[in-house]
């Protein structure tokens, strides 16, 4: 593949789509909001060809998207110039939009990762370039040909078929300014470093470890409910999933027995039945990396709550393990059907049990006490804080992650700026 052409044509599409209006930019948004309402049921089932999401969820995921797009399609402009009262005549803030935005995609949200990185960068004025995982190439090229049938020019979002050994070249290229990556801890210290060297703005969004916190006081039978779904969905393959369950030593006895239960009724199905809730992992060689973490876990003093049983290359019955600090594996992310559980004796033993890991993308906590929620809220290191409910990203607000779960925004109307360059105007006329 000769990228310089891509890489032109892009820019070429860019001078084009930045004398686009605001609003006319968002009524192309609308279009393609419909284009996958319209064809939401073929995207589903090519996500769940590609990576084995269990149909329901992968329709899901094709709505999230659409309702994503549609909030932004009526979203207020933001980017308009801000006036600033000053002495001159002239004060004012502009945001332009950089121009070419390189995206690094994983493949658990094929549709909803891209979508929520491209779309704001797109009505911000700039244009795409989609490197996606190479199982879900498919994916990639449905959702360049969406943005088509919407009204959208070619090459204001182009999907490559490339490989990592490419995103080198790209993000040496001058005309491409800037990358949003979601994906491992590894990948984006590799891809944020390039892009440093080159001077590229660049968004990371990687893993997490998120903690599901239920104290003393809380509504116990709900979060127990409610638990097992937040760690399970999408086969535990979410990067703001919940993973260790810290829970306070009072309600320990009472509140298991109901997460195990609820826990249990997740197995292993045919993803393409709607009424399957769990599926086969996305890779074998994932599937590989979790049992090894497991056993890992277990040589290093984490007992078996219950037990992680392989029973396909790619096929688990989800498991449960004690885990006490100290631990090597409280230091990685378990990416797969697998909770930790953990007990805590006070908020503030919970507390240092939740901060004490490299992530910080997102917390739970469950409690009916406003005061001690407050404390977690101020003392959690992370990018989210939920209430009495699973931790999940909402269109209308920021979602990004702190300390390893890296830095930069999505969704709300502040990742509209992320992607442009402050301008300031200020003088007499």
């Amino acid at each position: 593949m000769d990228l310089s052409n891509n890489i032109n044509s892009a820019q070429k599409a860019f001078k084009d789509w930045t004398k686009v209006s605001f609003s006319d930019r968002q009524q192309l948004l609308l279009h393609l909001a419909g284009v996958l309402e319209k064809n939401k049921e073929q995207f589903a089932k090519t996500i769940t060809t590609e990576m084995h999401k269990p149909i329901s969820q992968s329709i899901a995921e094709i709505e999230k998207s659409a309702g994503m797009i549609k909030y932004y399609a009526e979203a207020d402009n933001v980017l308009k110039p801000e006036e600033i009262k000053t002495e001159f005549s002239v004060s004012e803030v502009h945001y332009d939009a950089l121009g070419i935005i390189l995206g690094v995609m994983p493949w658990n949200f094929p549709f909803w990762q891209v979508l929520r990185f491209a779309v704001p960068a797109i009505l911000a004025g700039n244009v795409v370039i989609l490197k996606h995982a190479s199982i879900c190439f498919g994916s990639g090229d449905a959702i360049e040909q969406a943005f088509e049938d919407a009204g959208f020019s070619k090459y204001i979002f182009q999907n490559l078929r490339i490989g990592h050994n490419e995103i080198k070249e790209i993000l040496e290229t001058p005309l491409v300014r800037g990358v949003s990556l979601t994906g491992s801890e590894k990948a984006g210290s590799e891809v944020a470093a390039l892009a440093g060297k080159n001077i590229k703005k660049s968004i990371l969004e990687l893993g997490g470890s998120d903690a599901y916190i239920v104290l003393e006081d809380a509504d116990y039978q709900k979060a127990a409910k409610d638990g097992p779904l937040a760690k399970l969905s999408n086969t535990g393959q979410i990067c703001n999933a919940a993973k260790r369950f810290i829970i306070h030593k009072e309600i320990e006895k009472d509140f298991l027995p109901l997460f195990i239960e609820e826990f249990k009724t997740f197995q292993p199905g045919d993803p393409f039945k709607m009424e399957t809730k769990l599926s086969k992992m996305a890779r074998p060689d994932l599937a590989d990396e979790l049992e090894n973490q497991y056993k890992k876990a277990l040589e290093h003093g984490a007992e078996v709550v219950v037990a992680l049983e392989r029973i396909s290359e790619s096929e688990f019955r989800p498991g449960i393990i004690r885990v006490k600090e100290g631990n090597p594996i409280l230091q990685e992310e378990l990416f797969g059907p697998l909770a930790i559980l953990m007990t805590g004796k006070d908020d503030g033993e919970i507390l240092k049990l939740a901060n004490d890991i490299p992530f910080g993308l997102g917390n739970s906590v469950w409690t009916k006490d406003k005061q001690r929620a407050q404390f977690f809220i101020d003392n959690l290191e992370s990018g989210t804080v939920s209430i009495n409910k699973s931790t999940s990203s909402d269109t209308r607000l920021p979602f990004g992650g702190a300390k390893s779960s890296g830095y930069g925004v999505e969704l709300s109307l502040h990742a509209l700026k992320e992607f442009t360059q402050v301008k300031t105007v200020v003088g007499n006329i």
